[in-house]
């Protein structure tokens, strides 16, 4: 199982605006396609900006304080934001947290197609994501 830093998303009152600070200071560059990727019908349908600097991105998004509540989650990805990486193998990384006792909110396929999410606290209590693009559910 292969697991890499893949973005950072900030949760925000004002997405406009801090996509332009790290636009202009960093020139961070829109991710194409993502914005036709969006699942919006799930319990988050805020308007998001997707920017990178050629190796890792940065989802700003707005900050939702129901979305968990809508979604009927323990976690919220988007209260305060997250930190997220990219696996080869969620099936994999979900047994292993199974094994370790750890807790996890399991939103399946929800923000972005082809993505499937998970989300879990590290001991602070900052959210993680762990996503596989591509998913195929595993032979029952």
């Amino acid at each position: 199982m292969q697991l890499k830093l893949h973005h950072v998303n900030y949760s925000t009152k004002d997405v406009g605006a801090v996509a332009e600070f790290y636009r202009s200071l960093f020139d961070m560059k829109p991710v194409p396609g993502y914005q036709d990727a969006r699942i919006t019908s799930q319990g988050y349908d805020g308007k998001v900006e997707f920017l990178t600097d050629g190796t890792t991105e940065f989802h700003i998004s707005p900050q939702d304080l129901g979305v968990a509540f809508r979604t009927k989650q323990s976690l919220n990805p988007v209260d305060r934001g997250h930190i997220a990486f990219r696996t080869d193998d969620i099936e994999a990384f979900k047994a292993m947290l199974r094994e370790k006792n750890i807790q996890f909110a399991d939103y399946g396929v929800w923000a972005m197609g082809g993505w499937y999410q998970i989300f879990l606290q590290d001991p602070d209590g900052t959210i993680v994501e762990v996503h596989q693009t591509d998913y195929k559910p595993p032979a029952a």
